[in-house]
């Protein structure tokens, strides 16, 4: 029945992107709130207004995005400037106005082809091109946290060599500032409308980890950049005109509350709209404290890597190919890469995140969804996604950003039997994919 359901749901919403096209499809709040965007003179244009899937605000600012974002870490690396065109092209004229990036991208770092900002530089070679008006996209990009003796930091002299040796990537007022105008260099635009934390200054467990290490803490507190410097400085860049909104990423309930507390005090209170956090079927963490925080200081949340780096894709899982469109190619991130993400990757991950992604798989196959859908379905049933937030998804191939976005154009909605079983798996290990 689960099955029958389901395709019978995707038929009737084929090709029901939910856009903003007419008062009929609105509701009254809804609509009040498009107009109060469209009204704005930096908002977005009302050609983008028109045109967004799932459209939505960010936390509580008037960054009016779609459900999607197409995320970019794969260009200059994985993907060429002609594959990168691609996916921009296809996503924007299927409604997603959202772009995220960062200065450290693209990933992974141990490459051999690997150069800090070349994602950035490909974005600004496709924004020159003027193939998408600059106002009809919301672009978020990220400034690194602390680092030692960093290539990230080097290359903030762009477009002049970089700096040598390299310094440390920090948070503090004069390298907020160089990576702000080393990111609009290489963009091509004179703002960003979403600029990001990657992680913080201070020592925090990210990544995985999950255990707080005092001696760690302990070690760098005397050398910490306050979070109240950062802001400040965020707080130069917006008075400024070089970025709207501030966004947090890998951050921790503890730093979410000083961030409001510093942006209280410097009154850029309704300037912090987004954080940008693990979640996926294999990473929940973000379920408890965070959510609540997040959920009574109204900050939205982007969630990362939500098929796990593309382990829950099921490309890479042989038993259940079959239903997956999609297959491993040479290059797949962890075929290529064979160190990269070891969390998640096939050949790596422990025996209870494989056997976890084994059964999500089997879940999907049952209710008819590919595995790639099941996960995003999930990540998109959220509350803190739902209401001011957006899901993050990338690809190496059109084949892979046209089934990671159709979730979005399809609405494809898990219901409560399939939540049940999802809730099953994680029950029996919590966030498998995750260490001490």
């Amino acid at each position: 029945m689960m099955q029958i359901a389901t395709y019978c749901s995707r038929l009737q919403r084929r090709s029901s992107c939910r856009m903003i096209s007419s008062p009929s499809l609105l509701g009254l709040s809804m609509l009040t709130a498009a107009a109060n965007a469209l009204s704005m003179s930096t908002s977005t244009s009302s050609a983008t207004a028109t045109n967004i899937c799932n459209a939505r605000y960010l936390g509580k600012s008037d960054l009016l995005v779609s459900e999607s974002c197409l995320g970019t870490m794969t260009f200059g690396i994985q993907n060429n400037d002609d594959d990168a065109f691609q996916q921009l092209d296809y996503a924007t004229s299927n409604g997603c106005n959202f772009i995220d990036t960062a200065e450290l991208y693209p990933v992974p770092l141990s490459s051999p082809d690997y150069r800090a900002g070349a994602t950035e530089e490909i974005l600004g070679r496709y924004i020159a091109k003027d193939r998408v008006s600059r106002e009809d996209l919301v672009i978020a990009s990220k400034i690194a946290g602390y680092s030692p003796n960093s290539s990230v930091a080097a290359a903030r002299s762009y477009p002049n060599e970089p700096i040598s040796p390299p310094p440390d990537c920090r948070l503090d007022s004069a390298s907020v500032k160089n990576a702000v105008d080393a990111s609009l260099r290489r963009m091509n635009t004179d703002y960003i409308d979403l600029y990001q934390v990657h992680w913080p200054d201070r020592y925090v467990p990210a990544f995985g980890m999950t255990t707080f290490q005092h001696e760690q803490a302990q070690q760098r507190e005397s050398d910490d950049v306050s979070i109240l410097e950062t802001a400040s400085a965020l707080k130069d860049m917006i008075d400024e005109g070089k970025i709207r909104y501030i966004g947090l990423s890998n951050e921790s309930t503890f730093g979410v509350c000083q961030w409001i507390n510093a942006c209280e005090q410097l009154g850029i209170r309704d300037k912090l709209a987004t954080i940008q956090n693990s979640y996926n079927l294999l990473d929940r963490r973000f379920d408890t404290e965070l959510a609540e925080a997040c959920h009574h200081y109204d900050i939205g949340l982007l969630p990362w890597s939500v098929l796990g780096g593309g382990l829950l894709s099921g490309k890479y899982n042989k038993r259940h190919i079959a239903s997956s469109s999609l297959a491993s190619t040479t290059n797949s991130r962890f075929v290529r890469f064979g160190d990269y993400m070891k969390r998640w990757h096939p050949n790596f991950a422990t025996k209870t995140t494989l056997d976890a992604t084994e059964e999500y798989s089997k879940i999907a196959s049952d209710a008819g969804l590919t595995p790639s859908e099941l996960a995003i379905g999930f990540v998109r049933s959220r509350e803190f996604v739902k209401k001011n937030g957006s899901v993050i998804v990338g690809a190496t191939t059109m084949e892979q950003l046209k089934e990671n976005l159709a979730p979005f154009a399809d609405d494809v909605t898990l219901d409560e039997e399939i939540l049940a079983r999802i809730d099953e798996v994680h029950l029996k290990c919590k966030d498998p994919c995750c260490s001490l």
